[in-house]
């Protein structure tokens, strides 16, 4: 079985995603969110990823939380509106930091649980991953996983495992959106 490293923005959204590949791959499960605000969220998305991970059985990466990262890489980019310019670049520095992951630890291949989101398009996400797969040598698997119901599925699973489910993206932008 190939070795996938998925990236998972939070609990909730990797339930769906890890029950999808799970028979087809051997995941582990990579949580590099620096885009999330206030800590206090970082923390309560990360507590219901270990949880995820410990239901599903499934080995859990916990990336360094560094949130200034993600503030100095959308400088310039504050007043986008979502789904802008500005979550590329936050999409963009998460799958490469993956893929960079992925490398140096042997995985075969990458993918996110990004697009399970109503308002996340694969059409945008798929295409960064694959760039940033392909620059460190490994392959991405592509998937509008909110298709087939995956969206409703991690809502069903996130109710069973009474996990934590955010109301914003998770930037400090998209809180002032809400």
């Amino acid at each position: 079985m190939s070795g996938l490293l998925l990236h998972i923005c939070c609990g909730p959204c990797a339930t769906a995603v890890v029950e999808r590949l799970r028979d087809e791959y051997d995941i582990t499960c990579f949580f590099f969110n620096p885009n999330i605000h206030p800590e206090e969220e970082y923390m309560r998305r990360l507590e219901a990823a270990r949880e995820v991970s410990r239901r599903l059985e499934c080995d859990l990466i916990e990336g360094e939380y560094e949130p200034s990262l993600f503030m100095n890489a959308v400088r310039g980019l504050e007043h986008e509106p979502e789904n802008g310019a500005r979550c590329s670049v936050c999409f963009r520095q998460r799958l490469s930091e993956t893929a960079r992951v992925a490398s140096e630890r042997g995985f075969d291949m990458i993918a996110s649980t990004l697009t399970i989101g109503p308002m996340k398009k694969a059409s945008v996400i798929d295409p960064i991953g694959a760039e940033e797969a392909s620059r460190f040598d490994v392959a991405f698997l592509e998937g509008d996983w909110k298709k087939k119901d995956g969206f409703k599925r991690s809502c069903e699973l996130s109710k069973e495992y009474d996990l934590y489910r955010q109301h914003y993206c998770g930037c400090i932008f998209s809180m002032r959106e809400e």
